[in-house]
């Protein structure tokens, strides 16, 4: 007796989930490439719209991913694709970023989703409407903080190097508070101008690339119709603090304001 075997596509691709919004047009799909070369695409559910691609599970399934995450250049391949679908998003509305790498079984899967967090994304989508993420980073200036008097003399060639190392030190020390007082004054500046903020960790020089160390890494949800005042607000901050150089960027799919600082985001 025979039997007729699953189709193969139905159990060598999931769906890597991108984002989710409100409603997507058909126009804003058009032509978007998702992960592995896929062509993004609309699951709706529940008045909810998530925007998914194909993903082979040779290379996105559990095991792979696994091995994957570990490997630097497939990490930001990947990281690119994902976010050129999420940034193509956010420019035409709200959008819900899902966290990289988060791959479902099936449609059926991504619709329960929608269905079962429907309240939280839609309340996230709500607060994120009319809204951009910008970056503010702050990096150390060399020689902006105030230099100390050269230490008295006497007491000899070797007390006079200890006194001279004693007084870099200081001088290091006072210049590292100088710097991050300057980066929590401008940081509570901007939280107090824009609808939500977050502090993140500075970024190895490795990563961000920039000659000195980085004081500030901020993330400032700002209502579009005060993006004017917020740069004027920058640019006022950094005559106001010399010993940091602020770079602001943007903008950006809101990745920093999916969900609470102490929580995961909504598709854990």
């Amino acid at each position: 007796m025979s039997t007729t075997a699953e189709p193969a596509a139905a159990i060598e691709s999931g769906v890597w989930l991108h984002g989710v919004a409100a409603e997507v047009a058909p126009a804003t799909l058009a032509g978007i490439t998702g992960i592995a070369g896929t062509p993004a695409r609309a699951v709706t559910a529940a008045g909810l719209v998530a925007v998914v691609s194909d993903a082979p599970l040779a290379e996105y399934g559990e095991e792979a991913l696994r091995r994957n995450l570990e490997d630097l250049a497939w990490l930001e391949r990947a990281a690119r694709a994902h976010h050129a679908v999420v940034d193509a998003l956010s420019r035409s509305g709200a959008v819900v970023p899902a966290r990289l790498a988060t791959v479902h079984r099936d449609d059926d899967r991504v619709t329960r989703v929608l269905v079962e967090r429907h309240d939280e994304l839609a309340g996230t989508l709500t607060r994120l409407t009319g809204r951009e993420e910008w970056g503010v980073k702050g990096y150390v200036v060399p020689g902006a903080t105030p230099p100390t008097g050269e230490p008295a003399g006497g007491g000899g060639a070797g007390v006079a190097y200890l006194r001279r190392r004693k007084a870099q030190l200081t001088a290091r020390e006072e210049g590292q508070r100088i710097t991050a007082d300057a980066a929590a004054a401008v940081h509570a500046a901007l939280a107090g101008y824009a609808a939500a903020a977050r502090r993140h960790a500075p970024q190895d020089r490795r990563l961000s690339g920039a000659p000195t160390a980085m004081a500030l890494n901020g993330a400032y949800l700002v209502d579009r119709d005060r993006l004017d005042g917020f740069a004027v607000l920058v640019r006022e901050l950094a005559e106001r603090h010399p010993e940091i150089r602020l770079e602001p960027t943007g903008p950006w799919p809101p990745y920093s304001f999916v969900a609470e600082p102490s929580a995961e985001p909504a598709w854990a």
